[in-house]
């Protein structure tokens, strides 16, 4: 049972947190009474602002929209309160009927429920669509989602690009039967280049050695075998400053 002084201090806090969330809901209902979101930015027309600016005030508009809806939410619940005072059922459940307890109240003065009958216990089950589809990322990875292996390509926007780009097949050069075939997939190696190699260490700085595309190992492996330099012979090493032969001599 809540003591007069107790009670006093709650009827208090509520005044207070009427006042403010009213002086809130006032002031974002004057900013939010533009006809349009080109009269809320102040332009004279859209067309020559960039989308991603136009998309962070349309973010900012639908924000001050949230959180006026909150505060008229939090207003509600407020008078709520002060009508339960009023009404000399303050300090009980709504559901229940039991006593809820001071510590409660003074956290949360416009509560009328306790803590096991409170709506805000209920999680909300109407998740966006897009979740039956979209999967968080895995490994820092774009790729191998389905399944389970880590693919290390060498860009993530080839694998992004499947879903489609602003590009058209106009866009590229040579014929195409399907829109899957304008990207070269052939990158699973993590080379930039077909023919490439490059020295690495392990995570210590040990064990250097020179990691080969496949296409640079087979055709180091060919040159080795064939014994010669170069697929059109060996190099004349050191005979002159070039491979060119010099006609003075």
């Amino acid at each position: 049972m809540l003591t007069k002084q107790q009670l006093s201090h709650l009827k208090q806090e509520l005044l207070l947190q009427r006042e403010q969330l009213d002086r809130q809901v006032s002031q974002e209902v004057e900013g939010l009474q533009e006809d349009s979101q080109r009269d809320n930015v102040g332009e004279l027309s859209m067309y020559d602002n960039h989308p991603a600016d136009m998309g962070t005030e349309l973010f900012e508009r639908e924000k001050d929209f949230a959180l006026s809806t909150h505060a008229e939410s939090e207003l509600n619940k407020v008078d709520q309160a002060l009508q339960a005072i009023e009404n000399g059922t303050y300090g009980k459940c709504q559901e229940c009927g039991k006593e809820i307890p001071y510590e409660r109240l003074e956290a949360i003065p416009n509560t009328t429920f306790c803590i096991d009958h409170t709506p805000e216990r209920d999680l909300p089950t109407d998740r966006p669509v897009e979740e039956e589809i979209l999967e968080p990322a895995r490994d820092d990875s774009f790729a191998g989602r389905h399944d389970g292996k880590v693919k290390d390509y060498n860009d993530s926007f080839q694998e992004v690009a499947h879903f489609g780009t602003s590009e058209t097949p106009s866009d590229f050069e040579g014929d195409f039967d399907h829109y899957s075939e304008l990207y070269d997939e052939d990158t699973e190696e993590g080379f930039a280049e077909e023919y490439e190699s490059f020295a690495a260490t392990d995570i210590e700085g040990k064990n250097r050695q020179a990691i080969q595309s496949n296409k640079e190992r087979e055709y180091a492996e060919t040159l080795e075998d064939e014994g010669i330099d170069a697929p059109f012979g060996d190099l004349p090493y050191k005979r002159s400053d070039g491979y060119v032969e010099d006609d003075d001599k």
